[in-house]
């Protein structure tokens, strides 16, 4: 079985400093993951339900004054050499979204015209930095909606990684199908399980993670990490937990490498819907009902 890591870097802070720490870190255990990035300005400061971003607490008075009492910076514009290291650095790359407050407070509920403008947004973003279009994407808090889902049919995007779930899948949505396949998140997070309190702390956290890792699944595991935790407040935590997930029989490999051709053919259709099984929260995620 193997494992890929999901990568989402949400604001500059996380660009700046959390994408140089993963990729020194990955680059000494000899790992390749998926990075996803927040394209647009980065306004920390004005972002409601901050209790949905984990790495807000961990960022800096600076970084919570954007939006408020300092101007948002663009990411692309001030971190643009830090993503492009990443794939200098041979890491799948792929867009989060462009304005990650808008897309969290308005894409659930958004009609086509809005969500096509929003999301053309990050991929003229992606373009203009790396000189060609995105491939694959994660969203943001893991939202979606049917327009997004058709978006990224048209859009020819190899996969995307939108959900929680259990196995990789053809979206269903509100009646619409899409023929990009979906690759959900199937691990909780640090500061999930670590908001849990009880036994878990932050000395024991990677010990419960890798045992959750260890159930086996179809097309094996997706951790999702964020550039803000992981790469910065709790990137020890992320190495030990690499250590681990190194032994796996298939190892930790980047996203993409989880849909081969044979196993694109055999991909069933599941339904999405609201779940806050893994949470508490509400995100979108993969019921277990199976479309045949």
């Amino acid at each position: 079985m193997k494992l890929g890591l999901r990568i989402a870097v949400n604001t500059l802070v996380g660009a700046v400093q959390g994408v140089p720490a993963l990729l020194e870190l990955f680059d000494q255990y000899q790992i390749k993951a998926s990075f996803f990035f927040a394209t647009g300005p980065d306004i920390s400061g004005r972002l409601t339900n901050r209790s949905q971003q984990p790495w807000y607490a961990h960022l800096p008075l600076s970084s919570r004054l954007y939006g408020l009492l300092i101007k948002p910076p663009s990411i692309v514009e001030e971190a643009g050499k830090r993503l492009l290291a990443v794939a200098a650095a041979g890491h799948e790359t792929g867009i989060l979204c462009h304005d990650r407050g808008r897309w969290l407070k308005g894409l659930a509920h958004a009609d086509e015209a809005w969500t096509r403008k929003e999301l053309l947004k990050a991929v003229d973003s992606y373009t203009d930095l790396f000189g060609s279009r995105p491939n694959c994407m994660a969203s943001a808090g893991w939202q979606t909606n049917p327009h997004l889902l058709c978006l990224q049919q048209e859009l020819g995007f190899d996969y995307a990684s939108d959900v929680r779930g259990k196995s990789a899948f053809l979206p269903l949505l509100q009646n619409i199908q899409s023929s990009c396949p979906q690759l959900p998140t199937t691990l909780p997070t640090i500061s999930e399980l670590l908001r849990q309190g009880g036994e878990i702390n932050l000395q024991n956290v990677h010990e419960y993670l890798y045992a959750e890792s260890q159930h086996i699944l179809p097309h094996g595991h997706i951790y999702a990490c964020d550039a803000e935790v992981e790469g910065i407040t709790h990137l020890d935590v992320l190495e030990k937990l690499l250590v681990m997930w190194r032994n796996l029989d298939e190892g930790i490999q980047p996203l993409h490498a989880f849909l081969d051709e044979q196993n694109r053919a055999q991909l069933k259709k599941h339904l999405i819907g609201w779940s806050n099984e893994m949470t508490g929260e509400v995100y979108q995620a993969t019921q277990s009902l199976q479309q045949n």
